[in-house]
């Protein structure tokens, strides 16, 4: 019983927070806001019915027709499902990283990570016998693009991290912002 009212109280403190913040936004915030609400609870729904439709396809294969270890195409239709899925999630859980950090865009390291996810996907449902070795190597070379760019952007992302945190420990210690040497009139 208390531990109902803890968690009534909680939420009841989160959502005035959550109230007081939406009022303080713009109108162009609010429609953003209620747009990636929208796109999250859409995505949250699409989601559901896929792994619905999961569970089914695997419970049909296990009880009604036997899972062949031998047969490649199943396991690239299960896989592919599966993929399917946490492309789905990792997209729900980047929407839901701007709705709380109350950004405007979602990070490009976010975005890269999802088409990696993607072309992952790609490579799995591959029928080795029906490609062409163009096809793979336009696959390959979009992976290693995006593996680049996600590199860059990672290693961006680190170079701005630690440049903020020099800067706080400069404002925190006035002390440890010394003259450069040789800089001495």
């Amino acid at each position: 019983m208390e531990d109902l009212s803890m968690k009534r109280s909680w939420q009841s403190r989160d959502w005035s927070r959550f109230i007081k913040l939406f009022r303080g936004l713009t109108f162009y915030e609010r429609f953003e806001q209620a747009i990636i609400l929208t796109l999250i609870a859409l995505i949250m729904l699409v989601t559901a019915i896929a792994t619905i439709h999961l569970i089914g396809a695997v419970w049909h294969l296990v009880v009604d027709v036997g899972i062949d270890p031998i047969n490649q195409t199943i396991f690239q239709a299960i896989f592919g499902a599966i993929f399917t899925v946490i492309i789905a999630l990792e997209f729900k859980h980047s929407l839901l990283v701007v709705l709380a950090q109350h950004e405007n865009v979602i990070r490009v390291r976010t975005i890269v990570l999802i088409a990696l996810l993607a072309i992952a996907r790609k490579f799995i449902l591959l029928d080795l016998h029906d490609v062409t070795a163009m096809e793979l190597f336009a696959l390959s070379a979009a992976v290693l693009a995006l593996g680049i760019v996600y590199w860059l952007v990672r290693e961006q992302d680190a170079r701005v991290a630690r440049d903020a945190r020099e800067q706080a420990h400069l404002e925190d210690n006035p002390a440890a912002r010394c003259e450069p040497e040789g800089s001495s009139s």
